[in-house]
């Protein structure tokens, strides 16, 4: 049995908007890359303030950093998704109101924005973590002889070399971030997937719907990875990475 595949649907009008399909998808992907931009700055913030209280000489900084990523390490992405979109609304009355009195999709890219930042955070802490610990002793014991204080040793010595060392794994990072937001369709945010699939419960165009998605996706994550694989050359100290 063959498959009943009608790529002319994505230039016809969509019954959901008043534009075609293939523009209604796109609009998705809009939200899809604003959504992986800003939680990406959020986990980047996060992560590497994390990841930096994990390497300084302080057990209960050490500690809450540790309790940081073993807490969100271990809770599924979607469980977390949840906790932020039906949980924790009704323990917060402000955000509750908020959410019911605004546009529903402010809502739902908030709740996914705060929990892919979160999540994504602690595999970021994990990695400047691993840049710090990578540095030789004597970069901070020389940083410390020049009169810095350990915040100034972190800012100008230690993060400006571990952020180029980790900017591989980085590199990974934002393009699994990137694919981690078409979770968001399950609170109901209207990103490229849950578009994709809107098309293919109009239409019963399910695979047209879902290739085109899938060639959108692949556009995303490759300028993603041509973009940082640009940055790590840009930036890259000769000696420490070899490719």
């Amino acid at each position: 049995m063959g498959l009943d595949m009608d790529w002319s649907t994505l230039l016809a009008m969509s019954d959901l908007a008043d534009e075609p399909w293939w523009e209604y998808m796109l609009s998705g992907a809009v939200i899809t890359i604003a959504l992986t931009l800003s939680a990406g700055a959020l986990a980047l913030a996060i992560g590497t303030l994390i990841g930096v209280i994990r390497t300084v000489p302080n057990r209960f900084l050490n500690w809450f950093g540790e309790t940081w990523v073993e807490v969100f390490r271990n809770v599924p992405l979607l469980v977390q998704l949840f906790l932020w979109y039906f949980v924790l609304p009704e323990f917060v009355p402000p955000l509750k109101n908020w959410m019911i009195s605004t546009d529903p999709v402010y809502g739902e890219f908030f709740c996914a924005f705060m929990c892919l930042g979160i999540f994504t955070s602690v595999r970021v802490a994990e990695n400047v973590k691993s840049g710090i610990r990578s540095l030789p002793r004597g970069q901070l014991s020389a940083a410390y002889a020049l009169g810095m204080t350990t915040a100034q040793a972190y800012r100008y010595v230690l993060l400006p070399v571990a952020f180029r060392i980790t900017l591989p794994p980085l590199n990974s990072e934002a393009m699994n971030l990137m694919k981690n937001t078409a979770t968001s369709l399950t609170i109901g945010l209207a990103d490229l997937t849950l578009r994709s699939h809107e098309m293919g419960e109009m239409t019963f165009q399910f695979f047209v719907a879902f290739c085109f998605a899938t060639i959108v996706y692949i556009v995303i994550s490759m300028t993603i990875n041509r973009s940082m694989a640009a940055l790590e050359r840009a930036v890259a100290i000769p000696g420490y990475i070899h490719r």
